[in-house]
């Protein structure tokens, strides 16, 4: 049986010729938390603060959606905070080997709070009763056509009130800019311990598998979909969190 501690990210440590597309397989959930915490900065803050917000809006009776939930990191940050509430927590991911991993981290922690895993595309599920929806660094692997109609339907399946997060990767325009902060971001990684060929590596692995948008066009979408109260609360670089209330 697998344990949930992790090992150091090196799997862009040594020349791969032509560099596959990333995938969340068993070998990034063996050192998921390593090299989130290395690459996102800012990361413990919004994952933290996930749990604040989570205090603030989930309701009794409700149900919480963490969307591409991973190794359950913004799950049980919710699930600390909203003990005693009879709230469920939903946490979804389409990677068998991240839930099953994400199982076996959950069984080790002390929360009272109902959490069901679900192992399907967040597309495909649906969404009611909900207080609160998370989805941290998610919604940047779903494809561009897609977003609209899931941010959709997570505002249909919203009670009034209730709370949206999305944190994600952001591009800049013009061109300077999203070159400035992408420098930072590498330069980030670097002071983390990363070389330059793991960047390099990494960076190719995840084209057209992440794809990133303008602020602009986030908040945008959000409000065609009917949240009118939305704005970003943290970011760092070329990372941003941002919340939406209905």
């Amino acid at each position: 049986m697998s344990d949930s501690k992790s090992k150091r990210d090196n799997l862009f440590a040594n020349p791969l010729g032509a560099v596959p597309g990333f995938v969340f397989d068993q070998a990034v959930v063996d050192v998921f938390p390593d090299m989130i915490s290395r690459s996102v900065p800012g990361y413990e803050t919004i994952i933290s603060h996930t749990g604040e917000l989570a205090a603030r809006f989930v309701q009794p009776d409700t149900n919480c959606y963490d969307l591409g939930c991973s190794l359950g990191a913004s799950t049980l940050a919710i699930s600390h905070r909203i003990e005693g509430r009879n709230a469920n927590v939903i946490a979804v991911d389409n990677s068998p080997a991240m839930l099953e991993k994400c199982r076996l981290i959950l069984a080790s922690d002390s929360t009272t709070t109902s959490i069901d895993l679900v192992n399907s595309d967040i597309c495909n599920i649906d969404i009611y009763n909900a207080s609160l929806v998370v989805m941290n660094f998610t919604l940047q692997f779903v494809p561009v056509e897609q977003r609209l109609g899931l941010l959709e339907k997570i505002y249909r399946g919203l009670n009034p009130g209730g709370c949206l997060i999305i944190s994600e990767k952001l591009s800049f325009k013009p061109e300077s800019l999203n070159s400035l902060l992408s420098e930072l971001h590498h330069d980030f990684k670097r002071g983390q311990g990363y070389s330059n060929l793991e960047i390099s590596q990494k960076r190719d692995s995840i084209e057209n598998v992440l794809v990133p948008e303008t602020l602009d066009n986030h908040i945008q979408r959000l409000r065609a979909c009917g949240f009118q109260s939305t704005s970003p609360w943290f970011q760092c670089f070329n990372f941003c969190s941002l919340v939406a209330i209905k």
